[in-house]
């Protein structure tokens, strides 16, 4: 009897020891992945932002890996895959729309029979699959194993890290550079800024860090120590992106300067106590002093884009009324007969377009130019996607917009102020490229796209509240 009372015991103790070893690999897996991400994000930025088609498979089949070893680890820790979320729905639905228009059927030319697909690029429009299948996995990724507060601090830091480092090396660059390669081999001198090819794509990543970590600072969501090293770090993003003259990222940081102005001073009200209604007069002094402040920030911002862009700006600037000369767009490759071009492209296949990446071999039929040289892209990421995609893909991304807005909206009501100045600064940011890519698309380059994804994703989702949560429970 005794022995069978002491047995009792060691099996419920051997019981436990061998369910917690599971769970402790699962543990174990779960930082592992996480580190692994934020260092797969970290490479991304290194060459040329990855452009090239072998950095970039590389990319994509790392990301591969690590979902793989996220749906093992889930499955350790007996939780479903997460993937239900409604903000994903559009974005499976763009993928399978992009996989549809690579299916060949049926058709007739002349008196032969072929076959046909929507697609024009059958193979990029693939590659635009994959890239948008790995950038999904991505944000899933970050959306399960960002669990902890400590874990948002630091995806947050890598963003806003890797802005300031380009940004330095841009600026090292710029004067120190006077012959090809510098660090990296294609990287030649007066083309390009930082690690990237082309300045424009450098100004994307300027904006969405810098309205991150402006948007951090101006919601208070920091103090002490990390808000002094995010306002330092924002000093050479601001400069590198001046210096590098890109007239869209300084049009762009603008709107997002006078965004920022908006937020200061907006204070949370509580939704427990009840607050005094201010007076009329109140209400008039706060409006007066916010609008003291807009004008303060957009004349500080002005005054520091004229005298730190100084004579290479100002000749960028005056550009702008030769480029909008028809005479003058008609014989280079500029914007404005590129977005004619375009135009025309979209008239002549409106629902389903001509096959996301196809645009390069579509648009040679309406470019009107020398003959030089054909435009690669549309200079216009809404262009791009009607393009590309048609009304079919505009209606789905207007989708992903909505979901998007109602799940960032659910969670500023019930996030706590470093949540809300996190979410708000990565809104900052969003708005930004959303402007910028009215004349640029530097979306296309892998690392905006995955600094972007993250910024969408830190929108959407809780993200570092599921620890908090927990320690709050009884």
């Amino acid at each position: 009897m005794l022995a069978e009372t002491e047995s009792k015991p060691l099996s419920d103790i051997r019981a436990v020891n061998e369910s917690a070893q599971p769970q402790s690999v699962a543990t174990s897996i779960d930082a592992f992945l996480f580190y692994s991400l934020l260092a797969v994000i970290a490479l991304a930025a290194i060459p040329y932002g990855t452009v090239e088609p072998w950095w970039k498979a590389l990319f994509q089949c790392l990301v591969f890996v690590l979902a793989g070893l996220t749906l093992i680890q889930r499955t350790l820790r007996g939780q479903a895959s997460g993937l239900n979320s409604r903000v994903y729905l559009p974005v499976l639905a763009l993928i399978i729309f992009g996989l549809i228009q690579t299916i060949a059927s049926p058709g007739t030319a002349g008196t032969q029979n072929v076959t046909k697909t929507l697609s024009a690029d059958v193979f990029q429009t693939r590659l635009f699959a994959i890239q948008l299948a790995a950038l999904l996995l991505v944000s899933w990724m970050l959306a399960i194993h960002t669990s902890s507060r400590r874990r948002l601090r630091l995806l947050v830091d890598l963003i806003i890290a890797i802005a300031v480092v380009s940004a330095i090396f841009g600026i090292v660059r710029q004067v120190s550079q006077h012959e090809p390669g510098f660090l990296l081999p294609y990287l030649r001198p007066g083309f390009g800024y930082a690690q990237f090819i082309n300045s424009n794509h450098f100004a994307f990543l300027m904006e969405m860090a810098l309205g991150l970590a402006l948007g951090i600072a101006v919601c208070r969501g920091v103090t002490g120590r990390r808000l002094a090293i995010y306002l330092l770090g924002a000093i050479p993003m601001w400069v590198a992106l001046i210096l590098c003259g890109s007239r869209g990222g300084i049009l762009s940081i603008l709107c997002q300067v006078f965004f920022l102005a908006l937020l200061f001073g907006t204070r949370r009200e509580s939704k427990y106590v009840d607050q005094p209604r201010e007076s009329w007069l109140s209400n008039t002094r706060m409006i007066a002093v916010r609008l003291v402040l807009i004008a303060a920030m957009l004349s500080a911002a002005v005054a520091t884009v004229i005298f730190v862009g100084g004579d290479p700006l100002a000749s960028k600037l005056d550009s702008v009324s030769v480029e909008l000369n028809r005479k003058t767009a008609d014989t280079f490759v500029l914007r404005p007969n590129i977005w004619r071009a375009s135009w025309e492209l979209i008239k002549d296949h409106p629902i389903a377009g001509v096959g996301f990446g196809a645009y390069r071999i579509a648009i040679t039929k309406y470019h009107r130019g020398s003959g030089e040289a054909t435009p690669q892209e549309a200079h216009n990421d809404y262009l791009d996607l009607l393009a590309g995609g048609g009304v079919i893909a505009l209606a789905i991304v207007i989708w992903f917009g909505v979901e998007v807005f109602l799940a960032g909206r659910r969670k500023l009501r019930q996030a706590d102020n470093y949540h809300r100045a996190v979410t708000l600064g990565a809104v900052a940011g969003i708005l930004t490229v959303s402007i910028h890519s009215l004349v640029d698309f530097g979306l296309h380059i892998t690392i905006n796209a995955v600094v972007f994804t993250a910024l969408l994703t830190i929108v959407s989702f809780d993200l570092g509240a599921t620890s908090v949560a927990r320690q709050s429970r009884p």
